[in-house]
């Protein structure tokens, strides 16, 4: 049924597009030229082809600085070579010991060492290969014994009920449930009070039996799996913060890296059981509660465990990534870039995490590249890059974006495939000024559950008032997008089908599972496809390009009361209003500007000069809400609208520089930081003001 439904689709796309709203950015004969080229394109990626890259890319473990993963490279430039693309493998040598050995004992009341491996499952061919073992990146190495106290998820705020309870951890192993945080939020925090060693497991209760049939049964997590994960809590190579890791770099030597110093291991729920189990001691709060069937305590004792780590460290610590990418040079302005790109290394197969995504980038490539042999080449040069390490920390991204920092300056915008298809829920993120322009795509490409277009299912869905748009995600962090805008300032989006999905990081995240139950007949992975090629081609081929600046301001002024209630709240004497006139001043100059591009392309193209000069000046507006020095906590971060909670790592942070002075409560420290970033609109409105102006010089 779905099949032929989606055939039907594609098949009266041309005439539906010719009816829509014009396209923002294009001319008259340019639109119709555009949609012509992004409807061509949305029929190459299949689901057929997405199963048998899928297949190739999750045939083994393949964890960044393997000879498994090496050979991903090695299949990804061959792919790309075939499309007749222009390749090109970037290789870092960056600081990341493997770990050799992880081995948990229950010392008391009974000795018992737990088999922490995850069993092979009948049917799933790369379950039973070789694993990772059970250790977390960047874990430190050491073999400590000591009484186990329950951390609950091992936020700040758990080890300050602790200390209310009367409950230290140090000298202890705290054993957290995975939730509510990065995982190196949790090890920094383990660390920080004291305890010598840190187990972090899966609760049934998040991604296990509670949420749902486990696998091989269903999609959630069975008793034996594991997550692992990286604790390191900065982005890019530890030994060199801030700069790229190419040869004859300075580095910095291990005792200065930032990472964590105890051992971490990832644990099962059903092997956690062992230990949690038996614990005593202070009766839990309630919240504190998991899903495992017995009442938790926090300990310490009388459990003892033991917990021993060993890695390369000393003898091979140091190992090469590869990133490749695949280049199609722009015919009009070969100097301003497009990218997409999505991280090939994973923890196990990684079918979901993130073939998923390298499967969406591939397509999409073949997808342009069908137009480039059709004649059509993009007018902006695009990049179809594969990231490696990204699971240790954005190696692969990072580095890169810190060695091309002055070519990206010419950077449109950074397109992010991470998790792509783990079922046919589409959802998208990113930057607001391309928020309008996801939609828009959207609007074109078949659903692949059959449900209209891609965009009328997502509204159906999430948004089924006629005027509410349906919700998109801020940029937080943990992903690739994170150089490209929270440390460059440059434009991004990203967008995804989702489903129900319990074996992130597991030697379960495998071609089987996905084939029975994450995207069984590989529609989410076309569709996510369809997406890329269109969104490239449209951020390509724009004469003008199509950022919305005026929902950018409207959301920005969106979050205005809540900072002020935040303001508040923590009993500091300050107000936005500074800020809030800034941002509706650059609402104002976007909306000027939006009119005169409309005009301007209404009576044909302006000429090449102008219009090279309008897009520069865009590119500025974004760049305009940075600053050099970056957040005063973490200066890599330079970008002031969003990221990343350091105290966090997951979720979002609006206008972080003023909510980190508001949250400890400096008073003057707020008001300065509310005075810069009102500054700072002040520079975007210049920019918007400076492309209206670029455009009159027709």
């Amino acid at each position: 049924m779905y099949p032929r439904l989606a055939s039907l689709a594609l098949a009266l796309l041309p005439a539906a597009l010719a009816a829509q709203e014009p396209l923002t950015g294009y001319s008259a004969s340019a639109a119709a030229r555009q949609r012509a080229a992004e409807a061509a394109a949305v029929r190459v990626p299949t689901p057929a082809r997405a199963r048998t890259l899928s297949r190739a890319l999750s045939a083994e473990t393949h964890v960044a600085g393997t000879p498994a993963q090496e050979r991903t490279r090695d299949y990804v430039i061959q792919q790309m070579r075939a499309m007749g693309m222009q390749t090109e493998v970037r290789t870092y040598r960056v600081w990341m010991p493997h770990a050799t050995s992880g081995r948990v004992w229950r010392v008391s009341p009974d000795m018992r060492e737990l088999d922490l491996t995850e069993p092979a499952v009948p049917g799933d061919s790369t379950s039973g290969l070789a694993q990772y073992p059970p250790v977390n990146g960047f874990s430190g190495a050491g073999d400590v014994t000591a009484e186990v106290v329950y951390v609950n998820y091992g936020l700040i705020e758990d080890y300050a009920r602790l200390d209310s309870l009367g409950v230290s951890v140090r000298g202890k192993i705290a054993i957290a449930r995975y939730g509510r945080s990065f995982r190196g939020i949790k090890a920094r925090e383990a660390e920080r009070n004291g305890a010598v060693g840190l187990i972090i497991y899966s609760d049934p209760a998040n991604d296990g039996y509670q949420a749902g049939e486990v696998y091989p049964e269903g999609p959630m997590r069975p008793a034996e799996a594991i997550q692992r994960g990286s604790v390191l809590n900065a982005d890019g190579d530890p030994s060199t913060p801030g700069w790229p890791s190419v040869e004859g770099a300075r580095r910095l030597p291990e005792a200065e890296m930032e990472v964590p110093r105890i051992p971490v291991v990832p644990m099962a729920y059903g092997d956690a059981a062992e230990l949690l189990r038996g614990l005593a001691g202070t009766r839990i709060p309630n919240d504190w509660q998991g899903g495992l069937p017995f009442r938790y305590h926090v300990g310490p004792g009388p459990v003892v465990a033991r917990v021993q780590v060993q890695t390369d460290a000393a003898t091979r610590g140091y190992k090469e990534i590869h990133n490749t990418f695949g280049i199609v040079r722009g015919s009009e302005f070969p100097d301003e870039l497009v990218i997409i790109g999505g991280h090939r290394d994973g923890w196990g197969p990684g079918a979901a995490d993130n073939v998923s995504g390298t499967v969406s980038v591939l397509e999409a490539a073949r997808a342009v590249m069908e137009q480039v042999r059709a004649g059509n080449p993009p007018r902006r040069t695009l990049l179809f890059a594969t990231w490696d390490a990204e699971e240790w920390g954005l190696f692969g991204s990072t580095e890169f974006v810190e060695q091309d920092s002055a070519r990206l300056t010419r950077a449109a915008a950074y397109l992010n495939q991470d998790v792509a298809a783990t079922g046919l829920a589409f959802g998208g993120g990113g930057s607001p000024s391309l928020r309008a322009t996801l939609r828009s795509v959207a609007r074109a490409v078949p659903d692949p559950g059959g449900q209209g277009s891609v965009y009328e299912a997502w509204r159906r869905r999430e948004a089924p008032v006629d005027s509410v748009e349906p919700s998109m995600e801020d940029p937080g962090g943990g992903s690739d997008f994170a150089g490209f805008y929270n440390h460059m300032g440059i434009p991004h989006s990203e967008w995804g089908f989702s489903g129900a999905y319990g074996v992130y990081h597991s030697q379960y995240d495998s071609f089987e599972w996905m084939r029975r139950f994450g995207d069984p007949e590989f529609r989410g992975h076309a569709a996510a496809a369809q997406v890329g090629a269109a969104m490239m081609l449209r951020l390509a081929n724009a004469d003008v390009l199509p950022y919305d600046y005026a929902e950018f301001a409207r959301t920005m002024r969106g979050y205005l009361p809540m900072m002020d209630a935040a303001i508040q709240k923590q009993g500091i004497t300050a107000s936005t209003a500074q800020l809030g006139t800034a941002i509706e001043r650059m609402r104002v100059a976007a909306v000027e500007f939006a009119a005169a591009r409309d005009a301007a392309l209404a009576a044909g193209a302006p000429r090449r000069e102008a219009l090279q000069r309008t897009n520069a000046a865009l590119m500025r507006v974004e760049r305009a809400l940075t600053r050099p020095q970056g957040l005063r906590t973490r200066p890599w971060f330079r970008a002031l609208i969003y990221a990343a909670d350091e105290n966090n790592g997951y979720s979002n942070v609006v206008f972080p520089s003023i909510s980190e002075a508001v949250r400890d409560r400096n008073a003057a420290l707020t008001v300065a930081e509310i005075a810069d970033l009102a500054t700072r609109f002040e520079s975007a409105a210049t920019a918007l003001r400076d492309a209206r102006a670029a455009l009159g010089g027709r």
